[in-house]
């Protein structure tokens, strides 16, 4: 059993690619702070559409939420389409609609190995009277297209093994992949394409200079000036750029994985390897994992834990889903940052007419960054090419530093009721 907090993921995934620390001066078309995906997949379209291109991350690439999310690779936004329609037109929402299409081709374009299936998705319910909204979701998706269809009582419990689940949808647009081992492959296959990846490389400041961005790497030993930056920090945004860390509330996801589970077992938990999400307020979400591991997440405590005790609530939720479970050993158990933004919805800032930063991906972060990161490319190599949001200014929150407390109480609050609805 693993001692410490070690994701699955780490124990998993293949050898992390060569990077180096930066030493003297560097230039190049664009700087990427960020070796997320969005920050990668960024990089990687760049170098491939001839851009000298320069990645820095503080630590390596998908030390954060990239390399520790549950691997669901779901299309949309955490809005329904009618809706993003209405904030964005639908333009917007046919790019949200595709995340997971684009996702699942820049993996096998670049032929990266990362366990990528189009399984699908299902997002089940614990509550019957959530399954009208459930059912306008999926109508408003399948109006558009998409291959989704809504799952009764006997349909869900025979596809996930879980008697606690009443209802739900199943969208097939969707499917998982493992996270380390893509930011991994996604990486090499920008090293590949000509970009340089630079880490550990942690930026001290960045100013703008006649047209130019400087920016000085922490031990002062490089720096590295560039026609364009792309912040792609997410919820990792910390005080070289304060406002925007401002306008984030970064939110610890935490995970655990059972010890792998034996042929009859895998047999009667979730047969065809669909990953889940239920739709409560505070929900989870669970999958097979490496090794044939039974993985569940939610949100945990704004702090980063700092032993096993604080995966207690999470693995009492695994028991709920499979009671079953309470007899199998939990072999590893970690946390990442995510980031939510006050409207729910990813944002584009444009501070400067060569300064581009992505952020807020509300928990859909692999697919929709992917896609982003992506798309922010495109529109640099070719500035009449349009992206998928408009840009908005960075708002940092009112009080910024007492939304964590709030947010606790909020999210205690929604667990309450979440119970009391039950």
């Amino acid at each position: 059993m693993q001692d410490d907090l070690t994701s699955v993921w780490e124990a998993t995934a293949n050898n992390a690619p060569e990077t180096q620390k930066p030493e003297g001066d560097y230039a190049c078309d664009v700087l990427v702070i960020g070796g997320g995906f969005t920050g990668m997949s960024c990089a990687l379209q760049l170098a491939k559409g001839g851009a000298s291109v320069i990645v820095v991350d503080t630590i390596r690439p998908g030390f954060g939420a990239s390399g520790r999310n549950g691997g669901q690779v779901i299309p949309g936004l955490k809005h329904d389409p009618d809706n993003i329609d209405r904030l964005y037109g639908e333009f917007s929402t046919a790019f949200a609609g595709k995340t997971s299409e684009t996702t699942f081709n820049l993996i096998k374009e670049n032929d990266i190995d990362c366990d990528a299936t189009p399984s699908g998705w299902i997002q089940g319910s614990v509550k019957r009277d959530h399954l009208g909204w459930l059912e306008t979701r999926m109508r408003e998706w399948q109006t558009r297209g998409a291959d989704v269809k809504m799952l009764d009582t006997a349909e869900i419990q025979s596809l996930t093994g879980c008697q606690r689940l009443v209802g739900g949808w199943l969208d097939n647009r969707a499917g998982q992949l493992h996270p380390l081992k893509y930011i991994r492959g996604l990486t090499r296959a920008a090293q590949a394409a000509g970009c340089q990846v630079f880490a550990p490389a942690p930026v001290k400041r960045v100013k703008s200079i006649s047209g130019k961005w400087h920016a000085e790497i922490e031990n002062g030993a490089a720096s590295i000036t560039s026609d364009h930056l792309v912040v792609a920090t997410n919820a990792y945004s910390g005080d070289l750029f304060p406002k925007l860390r401002r306008s984030l509330i970064p939110v610890n996801s935490f995970q655990v994985a059972t010890v792998p589970l034996s042929e009859e077992q895998l047999a009667t938990v979730l047969p065809t390897k669909t990953p889940v999400s239920d739709s409560r307020r505070i929900g989870n979400y669970f999958r097979i994992g490496p090794g044939g591991r039974l993985m569940i997440g939610g949100r945990g405590s704004f702090a980063d834990p700092v032993s096993r005790v604080a995966f207690n609530g999470i693995v009492s939720e695994l028991h709920a889903y499979y009671p079953w479970t309470k007899s199998v050993p939990i072999e590893f158990c970690w946390a990442g940052r995510l980031a939510m933004t006050y409207d729910h919805l990813p944002h584009i800032h444009r501070p400067l007419d060569n300064m581009t930063m992505a952020v807020g991906y509300n928990g859909r972060g692999v697919a929709l960054s992917t896609s982003l990161g992506k798309a922010i490319a495109d529109n640099l190599l070719a500035p009449d090419t349009p992206l998928p949001l408009r840009f908005s200014d960075i708002s940092p929150l009112i009080a910024h530093d007492m939304h964590r407390a709030y947010a606790t109480i909020a999210i205690w609050y929604y667990r309450l009721r979440d119970y009391l609805e039950s």
